[in-house]
């Protein structure tokens, strides 16, 4: 089934001093609406690809973390600052944004999250949505959920 996955995927930052490699099916997909998605992305909503940490690999350059008042640890390039991951803290897994992706026109999300701060006018096709951070529990059963259905790269 990592067939219909096309990997690997290629992406990085704007300016394309750092640069990476997914070789693992993503895991998820979603957008979140909490505040600190909001303004660090300057939009809506930011658009997330969830993969193992062990299917993502830097290529080139190196990108530096800042200050985050989540316990995770956000990764920017040190360049032209796009935010391009973060790593789950206490989990092995990243969150791409998924726009750096150098082919992301395949994403849809599968999963909203902190949807309490979404816009009036914002709507998504994602067939599963919370108002918060989803429970443990729940992310087995969406993952489980999202390697049958989950959207794939044409």
């Amino acid at each position: 089934m990592s067939d219909d996955w096309k990997l690997p995927w290629n992406g990085g930052c704007l300016c394309g001093n750092v640069r990476f490699q997914i070789h693992s099916p993503p895991l998820l997909t979603m957008v979140c609406y909490c505040a600190w998605c909001q303004k660090r992305s300057a939009s809506a909503f930011s658009s997330i690809v969830t993969v193992p940490s062990s299917g993502f690999e830097i290529t080139s350059g190196e990108p530096e973390t800042s200050w985050s008042a989540s316990e995770h640890s956000h990764y920017f390039c040190p360049h032209c600052k796009n935010w391009l991951f973060l790593r789950i803290a206490g989990a092995d897994m990243v969150n791409l944004r998924a726009t750096m992706l150098d082919d992301h026109r395949w994403f849809a999300p599968y999963v909203e999250i902190f949807s309490e701060n979404k816009a009036p006018w914002v709507s998504t096709a994602a067939p599963y949505s919370f108002v918060d951070m989803p429970g443990d529990e729940d992310f087995e059963d969406l993952i489980a959920s999202f390697v049958v259905n989950g959207p794939r790269p044409e």
